[in-house]
């Protein structure tokens, strides 16, 4: 909690803060509490992300949509599409703003924070910008063959003057052998000791799959494990539909599904009695990643049995896209968060499988990792992160050297390295 008021006090004196570490250090949990503490306090914070996935995991929007960028990538795109100068509704959003949250600034490039910076100079933007992720792991996305380009690598990092805050404690996992491990993965770093540490994570696969979620780095591997697994339990489908809800009569169903696809909500959640399932948000009662088994299903809720014989009852619950807008309080014209879109959906997806990039987030203790999908920098880092009981993970053998699969983003480590 200290470390939430330090960081608290100095975005109120108008300090830009960098938040950053591993992953399993709490970034997500010390952001959230900071946003309360502003919010507890009448203050207005804008919590942004570069992707509608890692925008929903903070109850947000993107990036694009609360500065108006449209569809452009860079300035120069910003000019071609006439949308250079903002509209003074969009000036007044901005500056009406006290905090400024950005998620995964990894997932950030030059050309986007140079985006960002335009709006906030042409808004005159008085408030903080508290940034928050860690470079070694998920960089920005490109278009076709083009260089990835990190936030850092513009000038304009160094002109945010960002006071930087490292968190170093992992939470996930008392493991001191496997935190150790993980500090090298983070890094890339291979060598003997690293290559035996990882081969002991080979083993013969449990007859009982269905103990275990795979993670896959590919969407149709997981979904043809998930598929194959629930064919195999011997109890009646259930299907259940998500609801949706439009509070804004603008908004297109492709916007819709899109809200649907970043944020990782089934549009038909297929389940079946014995079914093992994993929670997909943190609540009192359970965590985002924590396992479970579906021991009852009737019309309005989902009965799930934890591995401490407790059964969670569940119900849909709201998946909520929020936008800003101008509306009357007390009497006068104010800038409220208000909601654009609710889909009501249950809060778990089915355990077999998922893929890596979904596992954003979750601390899982039964895992299986299929090594030979890996193919981005960081991936594996991504993926063994996940862990919170290493004793219960198991490596699929790789087809090549743990050095082709352990492997980051040159620049970014470069920056992170830096003192």
């Amino acid at each position: 909690m200290n470390q939430v008021k330090q960081i608290t006090k100095k975005l109120l004196q108008k300090q830009n803060i960098f938040l950053t570490g591993g992953a399993g250090v709490g970034k997500t949990t010390i952001t959230r509490e900071v946003i309360s503490l502003f919010e507890e306090d009448a203050k207005k914070v804008a919590k942004l992300a570069s992707t509608g996935m890692a925008a929903t995991l903070i109850e947000g929007q993107t990036l694009h949509s609360f500065f108006d960028l449209g569809i452009s990538s860079s300035i120069e795109e910003l000019e071609q599409n006439a949308k250079l100068e903002p509209k003074n509704k969009t000036k007044k959003l901005i500056s009406s703003m006290d905090l400024i949250v950005i998620d995964e600034i990894s997932m950030v490039s030059d050309a986007l924070l140079e985006m960002i910076k335009l709006r906030l100079e042409q808004a005159n933007f008085k408030g903080a910008v508290l940034v928050v992720g860690d470079f070694l792991q998920l960089p920005p996305i490109v278009r076709g063959s083009s260089e990835v380009r990190f936030a850092f690598e513009s000038p304009l990092w160094e002109v945010f003057e960002f006071l930087k805050f490292e968190l170093t404690h992992i939470y996930r996992t008392d493991d001191k052998d496997f935190i150790k491990l993980l500090g090298f993965i983070r890094e890339g770093f291979v060598d003997e000791s690293v290559h035996n540490s990882l081969n002991e994570f080979i083993k013969p696969l449990p007859q009982d799959l269905s103990e275990f979620t795979f993670l896959f780095g590919k969407n149709h591997s997981t979904s043809m494990h998930n598929k194959k697994e629930l064919e195999n339990i011997d109890s009646d489908l259930f299907v259940k539909e998500a609801q949706i809800i439009k509070h804004s009569k603008s908004l297109s169903d492709a916007q819709v599904k899109r809200f649907m696809e970043d944020s990782r909500i089934e549009s038909e959640l297929s389940l079946k009695i014995g079914a093992p399932v994993l929670f997909t948000r943190n609540s009192w009662n359970y965590f985002n990643g924590e396992r479970g088994v579906v021991v009852g299903i009737d019309a309005t809720f989902v009965y799930v049995q934890k591995s401490d014989a407790k059964v969670v009852k569940l119900e849909a619950v709201a998946h909520t896209k929020y936008k800003w807008d101008e509306r009357i309080k007390g009497g006068k014209k104010e800038m409220q968060e208000v909601e654009e879109l609710s889909i009501y959906q249950f809060p778990i997806k089915l355990a077999f499988a998922i893929t890596i990039h979904k596992s954003q987030g979750m601390s899982i203790e039964d895992l299986i990792i299929e090594t030979n999908e890996i193919f981005a920098p960081s991936q594996f880092y991504v993926a063994l992160s996940r862990s919170s009981n290493p004793k219960r993970l198991n490596l699929i053998a790789p087809s090549c050297q743990w050095y082709e699969i352990v492997f980051v983003n040159s620049k970014a480590l470069g920056f992170v390295k830096e003192k």
